[in-house]
């Protein structure tokens, strides 16, 4: 049997780990084992769900090097630090008797391949981020797509867009897209007029998502919604931003609720008649864009990015680019004053949700997992 070992640099739950979380639980006919290397929330999910998960307690902080602190000598220890967990991580791969290691972000790729060449294993990039100029910075970007290409027997990634930006050449490559659990769902009330509208912003609290631009977005309607959700939490330091989120807030004099961190985002989403994405960066996929669509939102997308691969814009949902305040406003006007579009629009992006379930996902992400495995073990 082949037997899966995720590996990720850390336990908070944010997109990319509960994306892994839901696939782990649907792969079925494949043992499947996790290495964190913090302690956290996701370590006691993926414990609930009976999926054998290992802690390697040391001294390294995965925060010390984040994209908005680096400099080329917080790289350069993150990195020795990076190499130096992968010891402990294939000694755990070898004790768990893996086939294969996935290794689920970008600092989980330099510990997965030391620990790959330790156990004798493959090693496959499960590739979350976008591997940009704009996220990464030119040098960085391309120092990283020829590490995955030298030490990855292949790439799974979670959208066309995510994998376009990597060096395929010779490896094995799937696009698979975040699948989420498709539910039922309680019938949901019809969308309210404009006055009484509900609008839903879901995702962590960071720059780069573009709450502040929201707000500031928000504040230009012609009609201004009933109440306004900011849903989400904040995670590496990003409290200050948080605070400046509130502190526009009142400025603009806005109907905001801040909810913080909410393990189930979906009750927020299923109150509201509007979802809007809102990034102001290319988005690797958008999984709370199909997760609003689930929900019965009218959904507002920026793009570019792995949006356009969800919503076909003015058929089930809205696109604008991200980034531009102005189309914002435009495409909140609209649907704010037009109970009758955004009733459509839900209903079509229901069904376009419909063909992101994660069984679907799994069952390809197993089958391709299985077959670098069978290749190696010959």
């Amino acid at each position: 049997m082949t037997k899966v070992l995720f590996v990720t640099h850390t336990a908070a739950p944010s997109g990319a780990e509960l994306a892994t979380l839901r696939l782990a639980i649907s792969l079925h006919d494949i043992d499947v084992g996790a290495v964190f290397t913090e302690d956290g929330p996701m370590v006691a999910r993926m414990r609930a769900q009976g999926i054998d998960t290992v802690v390697l307690r040391n001294t390294f902080d995965s925060r010390s090097i984040t994209i908005a602190n680096r400099t080329p000598r917080r790289l350069i220890c993150g990195f020795v630090g990076l190499v130096k967990l992968g010891w402990g991580v294939g000694a755990a791969a070898r004790d768990f008797g893996a086939t294969v290691l996935v290794a689920e972000s970008t600092k989980a790729l330099v510990v997965a391949a030391v620990a790959a060449r330790r156990a004798h294993l493959p090693l496959v990039w499960h590739v979350h981020d976008r591997i940009s100029v704009a996220y990464f910075g030119r040098i960085l970007s391309v120092l990283i797509r020829m590490f995955g290409w030298v030490f990855s027997r292949g790439y799974i990634a979670n959208s066309r867009s995510t994998m376009s930006l990597l060096f395929t050449w010779r490896r094995e490559s799937l696009v698979a897209y975040p699948g989420v659990l498709l539910d039922d769902l309680d019938d949901r009330e019809d969308q309210r007029d404009p006055t009484e509208t509900i609008v839903a912003v879901v995702g962590r609290l960071t720059p780069w998502k573009g709450q502040d631009l929201f707000l500031r977005a928000l504040a230009d309607v012609t009609v201004r919604p009933r109440l306004v959700y900011l849903v989400g939490g904040t995670f590496f330091d990003e409290e200050p931003f948080r605070d400046e989120l509130r502190r526009l807030t009142a400025t603009l004099d806005l109907p905001v609720t801040f909810t913080g961190h909410v393990d189930n985002p979906g009750v927020f989403m299923g109150r509201a008649d509007i979802l809007v994405h809102c990034s102001v960066v290319a988005e690797p996929f958008g999984q709370v864009v199909v997760e609003g669509m689930h929900a019965g939102c009218a959904v507002i997308a920026t793009q570019p990015g792995g949006t356009t691969e969800i919503v076909d814009s003015g058929v089930n949902g809205l696109l604008v680019d991200g980034g531009d305040q102005q189309q914002l406003t435009d495409a909140l006007n609209i649907l704010i004053g037009d109970r009758e579009l955004r009733q459509r629009l839900s209903v079509a992006g229901r069904l376009r949700a419909s063909q992101f379930d994660v069984c679907v996902s799994a069952r390809a992400v197993g089958l391709f997992l299985e077959d670098i495995a069978s290749r190696v073990a010959k």
